[in-house]
């Protein structure tokens, strides 16, 4: 399909050392909270909190079922029936109705917006911030863009003008970035390490977005404000389980390496080079006919809106166009492809090398002699 983080078809694919490290935690027993070295209780949480903590540099790491989750518990923890200052640019929407104002109401703390739809200034944050607020909140505007005649602090000065006030400050990622995405081509998308380094006191972000893991939420910042988190009854009930843990820690792993656009397949997909993508799909052209042409690939997954990444696509103009498309649907492995122009498109970017005879395969069975 060419979206590299497709929210309906499961976003982020699992790198092969993480799909191994699930076989082997689900396949017997884990040490999951067993301490091999004294014979007692352990902790889930060390597991995977090591590694983010020697990663991105922060005092603690608590990880959650997902990035919704990892937000209402902050909010819920440190923020019930007390105010949370946040810019009204920011009370965003995602997928399947996840609303800002919705989350705070669920979590008891008492929502005070801030600024204009398109400005906010530093004076608006200082006057909300006297008033004994609990938390400063930003949320990353992830799926879409504000342009125009616009205004909004940087982080830095949010985190300054916050602790003067003895306020914490919470910034909700979303996707979560640990590679600088500019270097492919694409907008910055902000990453963790620079939210930690500007003095934000936690930073949330999904597992299975940029970071090209397991679905999971991850809460990274101060030891003490995590602590609190840990504490919280709501933590027990969005606890990542051993599986999630498993494939976390594996991915994990490739970034500590430096080989994460070798074996994570999101940032292989990313960091393909146009040469080697031409050279695939002339190799599809081959086998099974159309025409290759150039493309343009998305990020997707909530992420770089209106941003892509140029490629080249196999290209067909095929007779009863619904109803090859429902067949490739039904294949095994199912295929899902583009429609754009009246034309079938393919687009090597999002199908990993090691995929491509598989992909031929299903092309001779369904295509070859249907297009002209």
């Amino acid at each position: 399909s060419g979206v590299v983080l497709h929210t309906n078809l499961g976003r982020a694919p699992l790198c092969h050392s993480a799909l191994q490290a699930v076989y082997e935690t689900a396949g017997g027993y884990a040490t999951l909270e067993y301490d091999l070295a004294s014979g007692k209780r352990g902790s889930r949480g060390v597991h995977a909190s090591d590694l983010l903590r020697r990663l991105t540099g922060a005092e603690d790491a608590l990880v959650v079922n997902n990035n919704a989750a990892a937000v209402l518990l902050c909010l819920s923890a440190l923020a019930r029936r007390r105010a949370v200052v946040i810019s009204r640019s920011q009370l965003v929407e995602i997928g399947g109705g996840f609303r800002i104002p919705d989350v705070m109401k669920q979590s008891g703390a008492r929502l005070v917006e801030i600024g204009t739809t398109n400005r906010v200034n530093l004076a608006d944050y200082e006057e909300a911030l006297s008033d004994g607020a609990a938390l400063l909140m930003r949320a990353h505007t992830s799926n879409f863009k504000l342009i125009g005649f616009t205004s909004q602090p940087e982080l830095e000065a949010l985190t300054g003008i916050a602790h003067r006030n003895d306020v914490p400050v919470l910034d909700d990622l979303g996707s979560g970035a640990l590679l600088d995405t500019a270097r492919y081509g694409l907008a910055h998308e902000p990453m963790v390490q620079e939210s930690l380094a500007a003095g934000v006191d936690l930073v949330c972000f999904s597992g299975d977005k940029l970071l090209g893991g397991p679905q999971a939420g991850i809460i990274l910042g101060k030891a003490h404000l995590v602590a609190r988190l840990k504490r919280h009854p709501l933590a027990r009930a969005i606890r990542a389980d051993k599986l999630c843990l498993a494939a976390l820690s594996a991915t994990l792993l490739h970034y500590l390496k430096g080989e994460a656009e070798k074996e994570i397949p999101v940032w292989r997909m990313v960091s393909a080079s146009l040469n080697d993508l031409k050279a695939r799909v002339e190799y599809w052209q081959q086998q099974v006919g159309g025409e290759v042409i150039e493309g343009r690939s998305t990020v997707g997954g909530g992420s770089l809106p209106e941003e892509t990444l140029p490629t080249f696509v196999l290209s067909f103009n095929i007779p009863q166009m619904e109803q090859v498309v429902a067949r490739l649907r039904q294949a095994s492995p199912a295929l899902i492809t583009r429609v754009h122009g009246g034309r079938l498109l393919l687009d090597p970017r999002t199908v990993l090398p090691e995929e491509d005879d598989q992909l031929v395969r299903i092309l001779k069975t369904h295509i070859t002699g249907a297009n002209r």
